[in-house]
């Protein structure tokens, strides 16, 4: 059986404080991908206000979570009858968030915080505290978490062992962690991680980040799709370059990944007597 759905990168970079201009272009981008048939259109990390740390620069600009930012890509998402997941900087009270959401049709459907804060992040930003969210959606389940989750391997995993069957990834990824920026094929050592990850987690990953020069940063680009087998199924992406893919895969594969022959089906040989994930109460 198949279950086709066309997945939407958007790699485009945002400047920093420049809310309205940013609005624009992620609106013209979005409708791009929408116009070339994606069902699924994902952004990269804080798109809307560009990637910075500078909570006194950032307070006035942040918006709450039903704000114009949240309002945009709903609409975007009724008018085109798909989903758009992106990120911005959400304001609560006196803290801003590293946010990232997923909006369908009918409005916001998932809200996520993100979780693990990277270098002079956690000087501007509460760590996410609204855990790794899954929801439905009548392409299949949808997780998603924020660029520097993915260095931390029991996120994907337990997404995926609640049912998600893709993983969206907003992200502005940078040189630091690594020494290296891409290699020969034009990936970058975060976008072969994701590769990694879905393959051994049996799940879609769709990473979409800002690329080229914004702010005093550079950014890596190579956004990029990876299927449950741990192919590459878009992408990379430019590592300096606007960009936008549409792809269409087959959704279903994800539970096919999980048996690779007769005696080989990696989640059944999980040893859950021996090891598990705990979550809100329950073991994975």
């Amino acid at each position: 059986m198949s279950d086709p759905v066309s997945i939407g990168l958007v790699q485009i970079g945002a400047e920093p404080f420049e809310v309205e201009a940013n609005r624009e272009l992620i609106d013209k981008s979005a409708a791009t991908a929408f116009d070339r048939g994606a069902d699924i259109v994902i952004l990269p990390e804080m798109i809307a206000h560009g990637y910075l740390a500078d909570w006194k620069r950032l307070f006035p600009l942040a918006e709450p979570i039903d704000g114009p930012t949240v309002r945009s890509w709903s609409s975007l998402a009724a008018d085109a009858g798909g989903y758009v997941v992106g990120g911005f900087c959400e304001r609560d009270g006196e803290a801003l968030y590293n946010t990232a959401v997923a909006v369908g049709p009918d409005g916001l459907i998932l809200h996520y915080r993100k979780v693990h804060l990277f270098a002079e992040e956690k000087v501007a930003f509460r760590a996410g505290n609204l855990g790794f969210p899954v929801v439905p959606t009548r392409f299949g389940n949808i997780g998603v978490c924020v660029c520097y989750d993915l260095r931390f391997v029991e996120v994907v995993r337990l997404m995926a062992l609640r049912g998600a069957d893709l993983i969206c990834v907003p992200t502005a990824w940078l040189p630091g962690f690594d020494a290296a920026r891409w290699d020969e094929h034009g990936m970058c050592p975060q976008a072969w991680g994701a590769v990694h990850q879905a393959n051994l987690s049996q799940v879609f990953i769709a990473c979409a980040s800002q690329a080229g020069r914004h702010g005093e940063l550079d950014f890596l680009g190579s956004s990029c799709l990876a299927d449950p087998y741990g192919k590459l199924a878009a992408g990379p992406l430019p590592g300096s370059d606007d960009a936008i893919e549409v792809v269409e895969v087959d959704i279903g594969a994800t539970k096919r990944a999980q048996v690779r022959a007769e005696l080989i089906a990696p989640r059944a040989d999980r040893r859950t007597d021996v090891y598990g994930l705990w979550y809100e109460g329950e073991r994975y």
